[in-house]
């Protein structure tokens, strides 16, 4: 799917070339491995097979191999690990629903992180001699005996339990917090938000999803009643036109993009919506390059496109939709000619899109960070939510909603009440019988108040309203959108406890830090962005005397007070499931014997629905609601002391805060350093070269980067990864 090996030369010359018979190096190559992977002959291999010269393979049989699942992103790729004395040696695509056997340069060769000489074996204690700061003095790892000391797990598992229990007893629940992960299982994920909700007496729980896609969640809860996707992203093989808003797939959900690409091929008009250019839109029919934070204005200009030309289903809207005549107002205003110059884009170029996603026969949008990480995130998915009512794009094969979800487990997450307004399957905690519900089948009260967000949690210790916090598997200290403010509040609290596979930058500012196992070596159910629910399952021994997250959690809660007992995962998941709706007819032994399983599913031996709503939505009248958006500009816009808008993302080769990536041999040999990318016109302005070390100051802080020329990178903006301390 990405066209780069082909034959080159002619007749008994020809041999298989990159691009144009390019240096690999140089050429379009993404390092997936597909050819590896393909290669007939066993003229390619993968180097960890390979003897010390690479000339000679030295591993010829494995130990095991063990059907398992992609760590990194929420495409959820299916994986075959081969394992040679307790190391990962390879990894395959098997062929899943959602990869078809493929794999990224992540999936394939960042596996190695597990076997890091940083992963933490013993757990660790602060030392009295070493108050926590905000602006540490090293977050190295050989310098961590400066601030910890290895400790007996019944030491560690006593302060850590003692110092939130003291907390609870003098100051009450809402005192504490708990951030889970979107890396963890489902069942790790469910009991974490059960010990906040139980053992610290708080809806306080959150995850990375409130930074992701919290905005997106709560416009497609309000809309049509559901946080998950419509349909599957293998339904843009089905559609006749795809939208891509605000993503970038090649890098962040690159085998999804395969099937986008594919769709493209095979003939579907394929519309890329970005400020940034991307790989995407080479194979794009209509590349929309927008001014930043101009999301409503172009999004209420197609809505007004079809309106005005009368292109929407008025039978879907009479049966299914509520809330057209106030879109229908609100956009009157919002013609493509006027918007325009707001947008960067032509009016002809806007009203050609809205026809054609109004009326192809099938129409599906896609949408990523660019549309959710706003101050009017929510506005952006109001917006695509509107579009796909009005023309009934929804609800049919080929048609739908999907924001793409950047963690492997972030949907699961969510489903599995790691949020503080929900509990599992999006059941408000402030609804009395809903609540009431809870209160029975777990055994005691619970706060009847929805707790703090990730950012609102951080507020709240510099207040002095928190002093206590258990992090599993996050990172605030790199992910929260104002670092300097999330690592203050950090060094500030009385008491943190860290359960961990790394010494991350957060575990820098606990009193107990915990290690714990990695996904290579846990059992669990993981639920992909296609609402797939999945098997992960152990490749390796744990390193050391490193422990299982759900066994941490369970053994903390019982530190607490509260009386767990779970003989192991599978007892974890049938509470869970017992709690969710959206997992009946899904036992932990049908995916166990199938592999993947996408919910909601009719009964025990019938397939999951892939599409959704196809025959209304689960809101209280069974409508689908349209909020109309207004136009609103960007928080904080470029001026003389800040001429440059600045934009992050991910790269390709590392994911999120880089934890695990920037501990991968691989990955870290591609991109090794942090880079900050600019258009080469701007750079020629500014007298600067490619591979110069620079200073980037947004209104917030200062951060050095390697700077790297990028066409892609539009006039006035800079590109940073987030993934580099």
């Amino acid at each position: 799917s990405n066209d780069v090996i082909g034959m080159g030369l002619r007749g008994t010359h020809s041999v298989p070339v990159f691009d144009i018979h390019d240096a690999m190096g140089l050429s379009t190559c993404v390092t997936c491995g597909e050819c590896v992977q393909a290669c007939p002959t066993g003229a390619l291999y993968e180097k960890s097979l390979m003897d010390k010269t690479a000339t000679k393979r030295a591993v010829q049989k494995f130990d095991k191999v063990v059907s398992s699942l992609c760590p990194f992103c929420g495409v959820g790729c299916q994986t075959a690990v081969a394992v040679k004395d307790n190391r990962i040696v390879q990894i395959d695509g098997r062929n899943g629903y959602a990869n078809e056997n493929r794999l990224c340069v992540k999936g394939r060769f960042g596996y190695d992180y597990v076997a890091s000489p940083e992963r933490l074996t013993k757990p660790l204690v602060r030392r009295d001699d070493a108050p926590k700061v905000a602006d540490p003095a090293s977050m190295r790892y050989e310098d961590r005996f400066s601030v910890f000391r290895e400790a007996t797990w019944e030491e560690a598992l006593t302060r850590a339990g003692a110092g939130l229990k003291k907390i609870l007893d003098e100051r009450g629940g809402k005192a504490l917090s708990g951030f889970g992960s979107a890396k963890g299982s489902n069942e790790e994920a469910y009991l974490f938000q059960k010990l906040v909700r139980t053992g610290f007496e708080t809806n306080n729980v959150d995850h990375c999803t409130r930074l992701c896609h919290a905005s997106s969640v709560a416009a497609l809860m309000e809309g049509i009643g559901s946080g998950a996707v419509s349909a599957p992203f293998n339904a843009a093989m089905e559609a006749d036109c795809v939208i891509v808003i605000g993503a970038r797939p090649t890098v962040n959900h690159p085998v999804a993009a395969t099937f986008f690409k594919q769709a493209a091929k095979r003939g579907a008009k394929l519309i890329v919506i970005d400020p940034r250019g991307q790989d995407l839109m080479r194979h794009a029919t209509h590349a929309l390059k927008f001014k930043p934070g101009s999301d409503v204005a172009l999004l209420n200009s197609l809505l007004h496109t079809i309106i005005a030309e009368k292109l929407y289903d008025e039978a879907y809207i009479r049966e299914h939709v509520s809330g057209f005549e106030s879109l229908k107002a609100k956009v009157k205003d919002f013609s493509p000619e006027a918007m325009a110059a707001v947008v960067g884009i032509d009016a002809g170029v806007l009203r050609d899109v809205a026809r054609i996603y109004a009326t192809s026969k099938a129409s599906i949008i896609f949408w990523g960070m660019g549309i959710s990480q706003h101050t009017h995130g929510t506005d952006n998915a109001r917006c695509l939510i509107a579009l796909a009512l009005i023309t009934g794009q929804i609800g049919r094969r080929g048609t739908g909603l999907h924001p793409l979800r950047g963690q492997n487990n972030v949907q699961g997450a969510s489903d599995a009440g790691l949020i503080p307004m929900y509990f599992p399957d999006y059941k408000s905690v402030e609804k009395l019988d809903i609540r009431g519900w809870y209160e029975n089948f777990w055994g005691q009260t619970l706060d009847p108040k929805r707790g703090l967000t990730v950012v609102e949690i951080m507020d709240a210790v510099h207040e002095g309203e928190i002093t206590g916090m258990y992090i599993m598997g996050e990172n605030p200290a790199m992910s929260d959108p104002d670092q300097d403010h999330a690592r203050a509040a950090l060094a500030k609290l009385d008491h943190l406890v860290v359960q961990d596979i790394f010494l991350t930058e957060t575990a820098w500012y606990a009193d107990v830090v915990l290690p714990s196992s990695a996904h290579a070596e846990k059992l669990g159910t993981f639920t992909n962005t296609n609402r797939q629910v999945q098997m992960g399952r152990p490749a390796l021994d744990l390193p050391g005397d490193a422990r299982q997250d759900w066994e941490l959690i369970v053994e903390l809660a019982r530190r607490i007070g509260l009386g767990w007992k779970y003989a192991q995962v599978s007892d974890v998941y049938a509470e869970m499931a017992a709690t969710m709706p959206s997992l009946k007819n899904i036992s932990w032994e049908r995916i166990d014997r199938e592999e993947s399983v996408i919910y909601p599913s009719k009964a025990p031996d019938v397939p999951g629905d892939e599409i959704a709503f196809t025959d209304g939505f689960p809101t209280a009248d069974g409508r689908g609601k349209i909020v109309p958006a207004d136009l609103l500009p960007p928080d904080e816009l470029p001026d003389k002391e800040f001429p440059l808008v600045l934009t992050t993302g991910r790269l390709l080769e590392h994911w999120h805060t880089g934890a695990m990536t920037r501990r991968a041999g691989v990955l870290d040999a591609i991109e090794p350093v942090g880079i900050a990318a600019m258009n080469p016109r701007d750079m020629q302005k500014r007298k600067l070269q490619q591979g110069d070390k620079i200073t980037v100051e947004p209104r917030r802080g200062v951060l050095e980067a390697i700077l790297r020329a990028d066409r892609e990178v539009a006039e006035g903006m800079i590109f940073m990864p987030f993934c580099f301390a």
